[in-house]
């Protein structure tokens, strides 16, 4: 045999990938080195026999045992794994020439191209022949695929020894001869890859017997290398031969090639199986939150929709006080759980679509728009049930006020007719003088004038029991009870003066005698006294008013009734003339006055009596109207320092969203300096909770004290609360689409331009700054990129079912961002994964559990065994498992 590296080499590949041997190079080496004829023969026979052993034989001479044919082609078959044509069964010459050429026709048909070497050379036992054609069968079939970083057969296998020992002391590989002589390149090769096996500290380079030795032992023993070299041959040979160390040194390569190779299958898989394994964790995540959130907001709602009012303001504002507990305390955490939710299914999408899996589905009715609207729909109860609360506060408040005025007119009315009709019901005109007739007429009349005067108030009564029934008083039947008493009493009262009247008429044309004084007395004591009574019921008049204004109207009409005292004062000093000139008409003419005045049942000391009363009550009113006008006071300092912080509050939020918007869309910095910008935006709005704080406490006093309009400002509480939780869900959707952009520049290799050119692009065509793009704007974007769509309907519809899946009609910068991304990326796919799994099981279109669990870590083993389905197809063994539907199903191609 002749150097590799010589151009007289007997196997040289052509122009066209066939291999050559040329007999007068091979004969004039082997007359140069018969050495190398020998190491030929021992590595040869060695390689041949560790395949020739698959099929349960081997050879002796390898000049002798393939004269034949029948093993040559045996051979052949065992290395390719193809059937070669069936061999004939003779004995004679041209049975074996014609079983030899069958073999070189079989190597032919592999690209290489044989010359000089006939059949019959083979048959009549020709040593150089024989060995050329078993060097052309080991290059073809063991050296030739070897492939390292574009280099493949012998510069590929040379690579791969220099890479693999390069960390070793006293180890050069630079060629396949005397690089060899002192064993330590092999001893590093199998210490390289099992460490087990040599301890390479102990090794000398003075004894390269030893070393050689010791790789052919452990090779042959651990690493089922057949020993095909001998060790003395090669240390005492200037120049081993080239051909026998490659031969051995490539069973090296496809003995550790083939765990590499299974290794890294193993690690493709175990990177994919993990990617899988966190994504159904996250979905896991999402669906626990989800399920539990939309709970809370089904077991809330009914709360909140319950309309059932109470009887009493106390209890009524216990509802209020557990509707602000509500407020403050259980639903804050619960927006802070639909926007971590919300975070959680953005980040899931992004890290499914970086690793080419399909998109999440959640359950049904679990979709975040699924949630946002049950919150929706939680908002507008919550917000019908406070607008309830407010409103049964005050209809109670005004039943509480209409209950107590109409005990208090009933009262006084009830303590006016005590005793009427009895009074009503005498017959005492039968024997009255003319004179007590003619009282008893005037005290008649006087009576009708005061019953005209009630009338007004028993009206009032029936008017606000009407109104109680109208606003559903809880004690009702009482007060209806008693309208109707004081109804049916007034009824009869009226019964009994007209008969009365017809009484007295009837008799007074018998009586002639009037007592002009008395009946003056009490015709202008009746009406005074009414208006004494009147005065009375005004002073003590209940009142609820809601602002200063009401107030002073209050207090401008008690300023006028105290207008009116001297004038009454007048009226009652006149009607006090008027008794003391029948005293002194009594006097002067020696009248015993005698009982009280025929003609009313008032008497001096009744009047004195009540003014005094009168006079009292005054500065008592007085009193009161001014409490209430400190008390409006207060009211209206509280309405301005609410405002005062509410319109700052107020402006200042809407100002954040809109600064928020401008950092979400402007291009400012790289995505780390506007993830940046954006947390301290998040801190500044966190740090002005206590603002919000402060004006809840203010609302809460003003609802404590019954304030339920504010002039001064056009914020409510309400919507400071929703303007805040829209901030705080603002700006962490703004830091998790930020998140997810980088998530995307990171996975996809884009650099920090790419994204500003990215975003450039988008702004320019986001006309309305709203963060999106039309589908017309969308389109003139990609024209503007250089994509070709003027007349690609179905190629611009199909971009637009990436980019909006969901057909809303717009398209995010985050899609955009993706879709820009994602016909360059490199990622695995599902092609990549079934030919690892193919690499585990030796070429099988199955796998077992067994080399699952060798060649995979457990936890990703036992994944992969509960996961795959039963392969059932042909002789497979009980127990086979589908590797190829169980990768399709890791990318969406079919049901895991």
């Amino acid at each position: 045999p002749c150097d590799a590296h010589d151009a007289s080499s007997s196997l040289m590949m052509t122009t066209t990938g066939e291999y050559m041997t040329q007999e007068d190079d091979w004969e004039r080496d082997l007359l140069l080195d018969p050495a190398w004829e020998k190491q030929q023969r021992k590595t040869f026979t060695a390689w041949c026999n560790s395949h020739l052993r698959k099929a349960g034989t081997q050879i002796e001479n390898i000049e002798e045992d393939f004269r034949n044919g029948l093993k040559l082609m045996l051979l052949l078959e065992v290395i390719s794994g193809e059937r070669l044509p069936k061999p004939d069964k003779g004995k004679m010459r041209f049975h074996k020439i014609a079983n030899v050429n069958k073999a070189l026709d079989f190597i032919s048909s592999k690209g290489v191209k044989l010359i000089s070497i006939g059949a019959e050379e083979i048959v009549d036992g020709n040593v150089k022949m024989t060995l050329g054609m078993i060097w052309t069968i080991i290059l073809r079939f063991a050296i030739q695929d070897i492939s390292v970083e574009e280099t493949s057969a012998k510069e590929g296998l040379l690579l791969w020894c220099q890479r693999k020992t390069a960390p070793y002391r006293n180890v050069n590989v630079q060629n396949f001869h005397i690089s060899w002589k002192d064993g330590l390149a092999l001893c590093a090769l199998i210490h390289r890859h099992r460490p087990d096996l040599i301890d390479y500290s102990k090794l000398r380079k003075d004894d390269p017997v030893g070393n050689l030795n010791t790789a052919f032992e452990v090779a042959e023993k651990y690493l089922d290398i057949p020993k095909m070299l001998d060790a003395d041959d090669i240390v005492n040979t200037p120049k081993p031969d080239e051909k026998a160390i490659m031969t051995y040194v490539s069973c090296f390569y496809h003995a550790f090639a083939g765990a590499e190779q299974a290794e890294t299958a193993a690690n493709r898989i175990c990177k994919v199986l993990a990617v899988n394994q966190e994504n159904e964790k996250l979905m896991e995540e999402y669906e626990k939150l989800a399920s539990e959130l939309l709970e809370w907001i089904r077991r809330t709602i009914p709360w909140l929709e319950n309309r059932v009012a109470e009887q009493t303001m106390h209890a009524m504002q216990q509802k209020l006080e557990d509707f602000r507990d509500y407020r403050r305390v259980h639903k804050p955490p619960k927006v802070q759980e639909k926007c971590q939710l919300e975070i959680n299914f953005n980040t899931l999408q992004t890290k499914l679509r970086l690793s080419n899996r399909p998109a999440f589905m959640p359950s049904e009715g679990k979709m975040v728009s699924d949630i946002a609207n049950a919150w929706k729909g939680l908002e507008q109860v919550e917000k019908g049930y406070e607008e309830w609360l407010l409103t049964e506060i005050r209809r109670l408040e005004r039943l509480d006020h209409l209950a107590e005025k109409f005990k208090q007119k009933s009262t006084l009315h009830e303590s006016w007719t005590t005793g009427k009709e009895e009074l009503l019901s005498q017959k005492d005109y039968e024997s009255a003088s003319l004179m007590e007739i003619r009282a008893l007429m005037r005290k008649h009349e006087a009576f009708e004038s005061d019953l005209a005067a009630h009338q007004d108030r028993v009206e009032q009564i029936a008017a606000i029991a009407q109104e109680l029934n109208e606003l559903d008083y809880y004690d009702a039947a009482t007060i209806n009870a008693r309208c109707q008493g004081i109804c049916d009493q007034w009824d009869n009262l009226g019964t009994l003066t007209q008969k009365r009247r017809e009484s007295l008429e009837r008799v007074e044309k018998l009586w002639e005698t009037i007592d002009q004084l008395y009946l003056e007395f009490a015709k202008r004591a009746a009406p005074f006294n009414n208006w004494m009574d009147g005065a009375m019921e005004d002073l003590q008049d209940m009142f609820i008013v809601h602002s200063i204004e009401e107030i002073q109207s209050l207090i401008t009409a008690h300023d006028q009734f105290k207008a009116t005292i001297p004038e009454a004062d007048k009226e009652r000093m006149a009607i006090m003339g008027i008794h003391n000139e029948i005293l002194k008409i009594a006097q002067t003419y020696g009248i015993k006055v005698v009982g009280e005045n025929p003609y009313t049942v008032l008497s001096p000391q009744d009047i004195s009596n009540k003014w005094e009363a009168v006079k009292q009550l005054v500065p008592m009113r007085d009193q009161m109207l001014q409490e209430e006008v400190a008390r409006q006071q207060s009211n209206e300092r509280l309405r301005r320092q609410f405002a005062a912080q509410a319109n700052i509050i107020g402006p200042w939020i809407q100002i954040k969203m809109e600064e928020i918007s401008h950092v979400s869309i402007d291009i400012v910095g790289s995505l780390e300096e506007q993830m940046s910008n954006l947390k301290t935006y998040e801190q500044n709005i966190i740090n002005y909770k206590s603002n919000i704080d402060t004006l809840e406490g203010d609302h809460q006093l003003s609802q404590e004290s019954l304030i339920f309009d504010n002039k001064h400002t056009n914020y409510t509480m309400e919507h400071v609360h929703v303007g805040w939780e829209q901030l705080l869900t603002t700006i962490a959707r703004t830091i998790n689409e930020i998140e997810n952009q980088i998530l995307t520049r990171d996975a996809k290799g884009i650099s920090q331009e790419q994204l500003n050119e990215f975003r450039a692009s988008f702004n320019h065509f986001d006309r309305k700054r709203n963060g999106m793009m039309d589908p017309d704007d969308f389109r003139a974007c990609l024209i503007s990129m250089g994509y070709d769509l003027v007349s690609g309907e179905v190629e611009f519809a199909r971009i637009m079912t990436l980019v909006d899946p969901n057909n809303t009609g717009v398209v995010t910068f985050q899609a955009f961002i993706d879709f820009m991304t994602r016909e360059t990326a490199e990622t695995d796919t599902a092609e990549q994964v079934t030919a690892s799994f193919k690499i585990l099981a030796s070429d099988k279109a199955y796998i077992t559990v067994e080399e699952l669990r060798r060649e995979l870590p457990p936890e990703q083993a036992e994944y992969c065994i509960i996961r795959m389905t039963k392969y059932n197809v042909g002789d497979a063994p009980p127990g086979a498992l589908d590797y190829i539907s169980f990768s399709s199903a890791l990318y969406g191609e079919s049901d895991l």
